[in-house]
Protein backbone atom coordinates (compact mmCIF):
# COMPACT_ATOMS: atom_id res chain seq x y z
CA UNK A 1 0.00 0.00 0.00
CA UNK A 2 1.22 3.49 -1.24
CA UNK A 3 1.59 6.22 2.15
CA UNK A 4 -0.29 8.94 2.18
CA UNK A 5 1.50 12.10 2.84
CA UNK A 6 1.27 15.08 5.59
CA UNK A 7 -0.86 17.85 3.89
CA UNK A 8 -3.66 20.27 5.60
CA UNK A 9 -7.06 18.91 5.17
CA UNK A 10 -9.97 20.27 5.18
CA UNK A 11 -13.32 17.95 4.77
CA UNK A 12 -16.00 19.88 2.55
CA UNK A 13 -18.67 17.86 3.11
CA UNK A 14 -19.62 15.46 6.08
CA UNK A 15 -22.76 14.81 8.38
CA UNK A 16 -23.92 15.74 11.66
CA UNK A 17 -27.04 13.75 12.45
CA UNK A 18 -27.59 14.74 16.09
CA UNK A 19 -26.40 16.59 18.95
CA UNK A 20 -24.84 13.54 20.98
CA UNK A 21 -22.95 13.12 17.45
CA UNK A 22 -20.96 16.38 18.03
CA UNK A 23 -18.30 15.05 20.33
CA UNK A 24 -17.97 11.91 17.64
CA UNK A 25 -17.26 14.02 14.81
CA UNK A 26 -14.15 16.77 16.52
CA UNK A 27 -12.70 12.88 17.58
CA UNK A 28 -13.13 11.56 14.07
CA UNK A 29 -11.41 14.99 13.02
CA UNK A 30 -8.99 14.51 15.17
CA UNK A 31 -7.97 10.31 14.29
CA UNK A 32 -7.91 11.51 10.54
CA UNK A 33 -5.53 14.68 11.18
CA UNK A 34 -7.71 17.11 9.52
CA UNK A 35 -7.74 20.44 10.58
CA UNK A 36 -11.01 21.79 9.98
CA UNK A 37 -14.27 19.82 8.58
CA UNK A 38 -17.64 21.57 6.69
CA UNK A 39 -20.73 20.31 8.05
CA UNK A 40 -23.53 20.82 5.33
CA UNK A 41 -27.34 20.25 6.46
CA UNK A 42 -30.12 18.64 5.06
CA UNK A 43 -33.69 19.16 5.11
CA UNK A 44 -36.50 17.66 6.13
CA UNK A 45 -40.51 17.15 5.60
CA UNK A 46 -41.49 17.86 9.41
CA UNK A 47 -38.17 18.46 10.95
CA UNK A 48 -37.55 21.26 9.16
CA UNK A 49 -33.44 20.92 8.26
CA UNK A 50 -30.71 19.85 10.51
CA UNK A 51 -29.17 23.34 11.18
CA UNK A 52 -29.86 23.37 14.82
CA UNK A 53 -26.89 20.50 15.72
CA UNK A 54 -24.47 21.70 13.65
CA UNK A 55 -24.92 25.42 15.31
CA UNK A 56 -24.32 23.63 18.54
CA UNK A 57 -21.36 22.13 16.75
CA UNK A 58 -19.66 25.49 14.83
CA UNK A 59 -20.73 27.14 19.23
CA UNK A 60 -18.38 24.35 20.31
CA UNK A 61 -15.85 23.95 18.22
CA UNK A 62 -15.94 27.46 16.32
CA UNK A 63 -12.42 26.57 15.13
CA UNK A 64 -12.98 24.21 13.70
CA UNK A 65 -16.35 23.25 12.31
CA UNK A 66 -17.23 25.37 8.98
CA UNK A 67 -21.25 25.10 8.34
CA UNK A 68 -23.20 25.14 5.45
CA UNK A 69 -27.09 25.25 6.64
CA UNK A 70 -30.05 23.79 5.06
CA UNK A 71 -32.72 25.84 4.09
CA UNK A 72 -36.99 25.89 5.33
CA UNK A 73 -39.27 24.86 2.90
CA UNK A 74 -42.36 24.75 5.53
CA UNK A 75 -44.40 26.96 3.86
CA UNK A 76 -44.07 25.03 0.48
CA UNK A 77 -44.70 21.57 1.97
CA UNK A 78 -47.37 23.05 4.43
CA UNK A 79 -49.66 25.88 2.82
CA UNK A 80 -51.36 27.79 5.77
CA UNK A 81 -49.50 26.26 8.47
CA UNK A 82 -46.61 27.69 9.30
CA UNK A 83 -44.87 30.65 7.61
CA UNK A 84 -40.80 30.81 7.59
CA UNK A 85 -39.34 33.91 5.78
CA UNK A 86 -39.29 33.48 2.21
CA UNK A 87 -35.64 31.63 1.07
CA UNK A 88 -33.86 35.27 0.07
CA UNK A 89 -34.40 36.22 2.95
CA UNK A 90 -33.69 33.40 4.31
CA UNK A 91 -30.06 33.43 3.22
CA UNK A 92 -29.87 36.82 5.20
CA UNK A 93 -30.92 35.44 8.35
CA UNK A 94 -28.37 32.74 7.83
CA UNK A 95 -25.87 35.32 7.46
CA UNK A 96 -26.27 36.56 9.64
CA UNK A 97 -26.67 34.09 12.25
CA UNK A 98 -22.71 33.53 10.88
CA UNK A 99 -22.71 30.24 8.49
CA UNK A 100 -20.60 29.73 5.52
CA UNK A 101 -22.69 28.51 2.97
CA UNK A 102 -25.95 26.72 1.98
CA UNK A 103 -26.21 23.00 1.24
CA UNK A 104 -29.02 22.11 -1.20
CA UNK A 105 -30.00 18.35 -1.21
CA UNK A 106 -33.37 19.56 -3.30
CA UNK A 107 -32.00 17.99 -6.46
CA UNK A 108 -31.37 14.47 -5.24
CA UNK A 109 -34.20 12.36 -6.77
CA UNK A 110 -35.85 10.94 -3.92
CA UNK A 111 -36.00 14.73 -2.55
CA UNK A 112 -37.01 16.34 -5.18
CA UNK A 113 -39.95 13.49 -5.44
CA UNK A 114 -41.18 14.60 -1.98
CA UNK A 115 -40.33 18.63 -2.75
CA UNK A 116 -41.64 18.41 -6.22
CA UNK A 117 -40.30 21.97 -7.60
CA UNK A 118 -38.17 23.14 -10.42
CA UNK A 119 -34.65 23.71 -9.70
CA UNK A 120 -35.24 26.70 -12.26
CA UNK A 121 -38.55 27.57 -11.38
CA UNK A 122 -39.71 30.94 -9.89
CA UNK A 123 -39.89 29.65 -5.98
CA UNK A 124 -35.91 29.52 -5.98
CA UNK A 125 -35.34 32.52 -8.61
CA UNK A 126 -34.88 35.08 -5.46
CA UNK A 127 -32.90 32.49 -3.84
CA UNK A 128 -30.52 32.18 -6.60
CA UNK A 129 -30.12 35.93 -7.31
CA UNK A 130 -29.34 36.66 -3.48
CA UNK A 131 -26.70 33.93 -3.52
CA UNK A 132 -25.60 35.85 -6.43
CA UNK A 133 -25.55 39.13 -4.89
CA UNK A 134 -23.92 37.92 -1.87
CA UNK A 135 -21.16 35.29 -3.18
CA UNK A 136 -22.01 33.19 -0.47
CA UNK A 137 -20.96 29.64 -1.80
CA UNK A 138 -23.89 26.61 -1.97
CA UNK A 139 -22.72 22.80 -2.03
CA UNK A 140 -25.41 21.21 -3.90
CA UNK A 141 -26.67 17.61 -4.34
CA UNK A 142 -27.85 17.06 -7.98
CA UNK A 143 -28.99 13.93 -9.80
CA UNK A 144 -27.67 10.68 -8.82
CA UNK A 145 -25.29 7.73 -10.65
CA UNK A 146 -26.63 7.18 -13.89
CA UNK A 147 -26.98 3.57 -13.14
CA UNK A 148 -29.76 4.27 -10.14
CA UNK A 149 -31.88 4.70 -13.06
CA UNK A 150 -31.06 1.15 -14.25
CA UNK A 151 -32.34 -1.84 -12.14
CA UNK A 152 -30.03 -3.84 -13.61
CA UNK A 153 -27.11 -2.04 -12.98
CA UNK A 154 -27.75 -0.44 -9.40
CA UNK A 155 -25.71 -1.57 -6.74
CA UNK A 156 -27.60 -3.66 -4.05
CA UNK A 157 -26.64 -0.98 -1.49
CA UNK A 158 -28.40 1.61 -3.23
CA UNK A 159 -31.37 -0.66 -4.26
CA UNK A 160 -31.96 -1.42 -0.33
CA UNK A 161 -32.07 2.41 0.45
CA UNK A 162 -34.71 3.11 -2.16
CA UNK A 163 -32.51 4.69 -4.54
CA UNK A 164 -33.23 3.31 -7.49
CA UNK A 165 -35.84 5.65 -10.03
CA UNK A 166 -38.46 4.39 -12.20
CA UNK A 167 -40.39 6.86 -14.43
CA UNK A 168 -42.17 8.45 -11.18
CA UNK A 169 -38.83 9.91 -10.52
CA UNK A 170 -36.90 12.87 -12.13
CA UNK A 171 -34.31 12.49 -15.07
CA UNK A 172 -30.90 12.74 -14.59
CA UNK A 173 -31.00 14.48 -17.74
CA UNK A 174 -34.23 16.73 -16.74
CA UNK A 175 -32.22 18.10 -13.50
CA UNK A 176 -29.17 18.78 -15.25
CA UNK A 177 -30.96 21.17 -17.74
CA UNK A 178 -32.46 22.51 -15.04
CA UNK A 179 -29.21 23.16 -13.23
CA UNK A 180 -28.08 24.54 -16.53
CA UNK A 181 -30.99 27.22 -16.44
CA UNK A 182 -30.08 28.47 -13.45
CA UNK A 183 -25.85 28.72 -14.15
CA UNK A 184 -27.28 31.01 -17.48
CA UNK A 185 -29.65 33.22 -15.71
CA UNK A 186 -26.61 33.25 -12.45
CA UNK A 187 -23.59 33.05 -14.25
CA UNK A 188 -21.69 34.63 -11.11
CA UNK A 189 -22.83 31.60 -8.53
CA UNK A 190 -20.29 30.25 -6.23
CA UNK A 191 -20.77 26.27 -6.21
CA UNK A 192 -19.36 22.77 -5.32
CA UNK A 193 -21.72 19.94 -6.77
CA UNK A 194 -21.44 17.29 -4.57
CA UNK A 195 -19.92 14.09 -5.61
CA UNK A 196 -18.53 15.12 -8.91
CA UNK A 197 -21.75 16.61 -10.00
CA UNK A 198 -22.41 12.75 -10.77
CA UNK A 199 -19.99 12.92 -14.14
CA UNK A 200 -17.13 11.14 -13.34
CA UNK A 201 -17.48 8.91 -16.71
CA UNK A 202 -18.23 11.95 -18.67
CA UNK A 203 -15.05 14.07 -17.87
CA UNK A 204 -15.86 16.13 -21.27
CA UNK A 205 -19.17 17.27 -20.25
CA UNK A 206 -17.77 18.11 -17.04
CA UNK A 207 -14.84 19.88 -18.55
CA UNK A 208 -17.52 22.09 -20.65
CA UNK A 209 -19.37 23.19 -17.50
CA UNK A 210 -15.75 24.50 -16.14
CA UNK A 211 -14.99 26.31 -19.31
CA UNK A 212 -18.60 28.04 -19.34
CA UNK A 213 -19.19 28.85 -15.42
CA UNK A 214 -16.21 29.99 -13.64
CA UNK A 215 -17.99 29.79 -10.51
CA UNK A 216 -18.25 26.32 -10.77
CA UNK A 217 -16.59 23.48 -8.79
CA UNK A 218 -16.97 19.74 -7.47
CA UNK A 219 -16.21 17.65 -4.66
CA UNK A 220 -14.78 14.34 -4.05
CA UNK A 221 -17.23 13.05 -1.47
CA UNK A 222 -17.67 9.26 -2.67
CA UNK A 223 -20.67 8.56 -4.73
CA UNK A 224 -17.54 5.28 -4.88
CA UNK A 225 -18.84 5.09 -8.57
CA UNK A 226 -16.91 8.39 -9.63
CA UNK A 227 -13.91 6.21 -7.65
CA UNK A 228 -14.37 3.78 -10.51
CA UNK A 229 -15.26 5.56 -13.18
CA UNK A 230 -11.93 7.46 -13.52
CA UNK A 231 -10.01 4.36 -12.75
CA UNK A 232 -10.50 2.85 -15.94
CA UNK A 233 -8.51 5.87 -17.62
CA UNK A 234 -6.36 6.73 -14.83
CA UNK A 235 -4.52 9.16 -17.69
CA UNK A 236 -7.38 10.71 -18.86
CA UNK A 237 -8.04 11.49 -15.20
CA UNK A 238 -4.59 12.41 -14.12
CA UNK A 239 -4.88 14.69 -16.66
CA UNK A 240 -8.45 16.18 -15.84
CA UNK A 241 -7.26 16.74 -12.51
CA UNK A 242 -4.38 18.34 -13.05
CA UNK A 243 -5.76 20.32 -15.36
CA UNK A 244 -8.55 21.78 -12.95
CA UNK A 245 -6.93 21.59 -9.97
CA UNK A 246 -8.45 24.34 -9.05
CA UNK A 247 -12.03 23.39 -9.08
CA UNK A 248 -12.26 19.97 -7.30
CA UNK A 249 -12.58 20.10 -3.30
CA UNK A 250 -11.66 17.36 -0.92
CA UNK A 251 -14.61 15.58 0.83
CA UNK A 252 -15.23 12.37 1.97
CA UNK A 253 -19.25 12.28 3.13
CA UNK A 254 -18.55 11.45 6.54
CA UNK A 255 -21.16 11.11 8.72
CA UNK A 256 -21.10 11.21 12.81
CA UNK A 257 -22.70 7.82 12.61
CA UNK A 258 -19.51 6.65 11.35
CA UNK A 259 -17.03 4.78 13.82
CA UNK A 260 -13.73 6.05 13.45
CA UNK A 261 -12.83 2.79 11.56
CA UNK A 262 -15.53 3.66 8.93
CA UNK A 263 -14.32 7.22 8.72
CA UNK A 264 -10.48 6.24 8.40
CA UNK A 265 -11.44 3.94 5.71
CA UNK A 266 -13.77 6.41 3.95
CA UNK A 267 -10.93 9.00 4.23
CA UNK A 268 -8.33 6.92 3.00
CA UNK A 269 -9.88 5.60 0.60
CA UNK A 270 -10.00 9.01 -1.17
CA UNK A 271 -6.20 10.00 -0.39
CA UNK A 272 -5.16 6.84 -1.42
CA UNK A 273 -6.70 7.21 -5.08
CA UNK A 274 -5.34 10.98 -5.38
CA UNK A 275 -1.48 10.52 -3.50
CA UNK A 276 -0.45 6.84 -4.85
CA UNK A 277 -0.77 4.97 -7.76
CA UNK A 278 -2.01 1.87 -5.78
CA UNK A 279 -4.48 -0.78 -7.43
CA UNK A 280 -7.14 -1.55 -4.75
CA UNK A 281 -10.50 -2.29 -3.67
CA UNK A 282 -12.81 -1.02 -0.96
CA UNK A 283 -10.99 -2.87 2.66
CA UNK A 284 -12.64 -4.71 5.51
CA UNK A 285 -14.22 -2.18 7.89
CA UNK A 286 -15.60 0.15 5.22
CA UNK A 287 -19.31 1.60 5.57
CA UNK A 288 -22.40 0.06 3.89
CA UNK A 289 -22.62 3.05 1.18
CA UNK A 290 -18.93 2.17 0.01
CA UNK A 291 -19.84 -1.04 -1.14
CA UNK A 292 -18.33 -4.83 -1.04
CA UNK A 293 -15.02 -5.16 -2.83
CA UNK A 294 -16.22 -7.05 -5.58
CA UNK A 295 -17.70 -3.98 -6.45
CA UNK A 296 -14.89 -2.38 -8.63
CA UNK A 297 -10.52 -2.10 -8.79
CA UNK A 298 -9.38 1.64 -7.66
CA UNK A 299 -6.66 2.72 -9.48
CA UNK A 300 -4.10 5.60 -8.09
CA UNK A 301 -3.84 8.91 -9.69
CA UNK A 302 -0.40 9.87 -7.88
CA UNK A 303 -1.06 13.29 -8.05
CA UNK A 304 1.62 16.16 -7.55
CA UNK A 305 2.10 17.95 -4.59
CA UNK A 306 0.70 21.42 -5.54
CA UNK A 307 -2.68 19.84 -7.18
CA UNK A 308 -2.94 18.42 -4.07
CA UNK A 309 -2.94 21.02 -1.86
CA UNK A 310 -5.32 22.83 -4.06
CA UNK A 311 -7.89 19.92 -3.49
CA UNK A 312 -7.08 18.97 0.14
CA UNK A 313 -7.56 22.67 1.36
CA UNK A 314 -7.11 25.47 -1.02
CA UNK A 315 -10.28 25.95 -3.31
CA UNK A 316 -12.21 25.91 -0.26
CA UNK A 317 -10.13 28.29 1.37
CA UNK A 318 -10.39 30.40 -1.26
CA UNK A 319 -14.14 29.87 -1.77
CA UNK A 320 -15.22 30.13 1.85
CA UNK A 321 -12.14 31.54 3.61
CA UNK A 322 -9.57 30.49 5.98
CA UNK A 323 -11.34 30.31 9.18
CA UNK A 324 -14.63 29.47 9.89
CA UNK A 325 -17.14 32.39 10.38
CA UNK A 326 -18.35 33.39 13.52
CA UNK A 327 -21.37 32.41 15.24
CA UNK A 328 -24.24 34.82 16.89
CA UNK A 329 -25.09 32.14 19.50
CA UNK A 330 -28.45 34.71 20.66
CA UNK A 331 -29.66 34.60 17.00
CA UNK A 332 -28.79 30.87 16.30
CA UNK A 333 -30.59 30.37 19.73
CA UNK A 334 -33.76 32.32 18.47
CA UNK A 335 -33.48 30.47 15.04
CA UNK A 336 -33.53 26.83 16.96
CA UNK A 337 -36.33 28.31 18.27
CA UNK A 338 -38.30 29.21 15.47
CA UNK A 339 -37.89 25.58 14.14
CA UNK A 340 -39.46 24.00 17.27
CA UNK A 341 -42.20 26.35 17.07
CA UNK A 342 -42.61 25.17 13.45
CA UNK A 343 -42.05 21.30 14.56
CA UNK A 344 -44.71 21.62 17.07
CA UNK A 345 -47.35 22.61 14.76
CA UNK A 346 -46.30 20.08 12.24
CA UNK A 347 -46.22 17.33 14.26
CA UNK A 348 -48.54 18.44 17.09
CA UNK A 349 -46.42 17.62 19.88
CA UNK A 350 -44.62 20.54 22.51
CA UNK A 351 -41.99 22.72 21.54
CA UNK A 352 -40.17 21.57 24.11
CA UNK A 353 -39.84 18.00 23.06
CA UNK A 354 -38.61 19.36 19.69
CA UNK A 355 -34.91 18.28 19.01
CA UNK A 356 -34.12 21.92 18.12
CA UNK A 357 -35.31 23.25 21.26
CA UNK A 358 -32.96 21.45 23.17
CA UNK A 359 -30.46 22.73 20.89
CA UNK A 360 -31.58 26.42 21.38
CA UNK A 361 -30.77 25.49 25.68
CA UNK A 362 -27.26 24.50 24.43
CA UNK A 363 -27.12 27.72 22.61
CA UNK A 364 -28.22 29.56 26.09
CA UNK A 365 -26.17 27.53 27.95
CA UNK A 366 -29.22 26.19 29.59
CA UNK A 367 -27.97 22.04 29.11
Amino acid sequence: MGKCEAFELIDCHVHLSDLDGIANLSSICDHLGFGMMNIVCTISREDVNANPAAFVAKARFPERFFLFAGLDHSSFLFPGKVEPLPLSEQVDRLMAIGVDGIKMIEGKPTTRKWLDIPLDGEYFEGFFSRLEETGLPLLWHVADPEEFWDPDKAPSWARERGWTYDEGFVGKEQLYAEVENVLCRHPNLRIVFAHFFFLSADLPRLSDLFERFKGVHVDLAPGIELLYNMSKEVERARDFFIEYSDRILFGTDISSTSTIEEAKVRAGIVRRWLETGDEYRVPEGADPLLGPPEDGVMRGLSLPAEVLANIYHGNFVRLVGRKPKELNRELAAEECERIAREVSVLKGVSPEKAFAMAAAARLRGKD
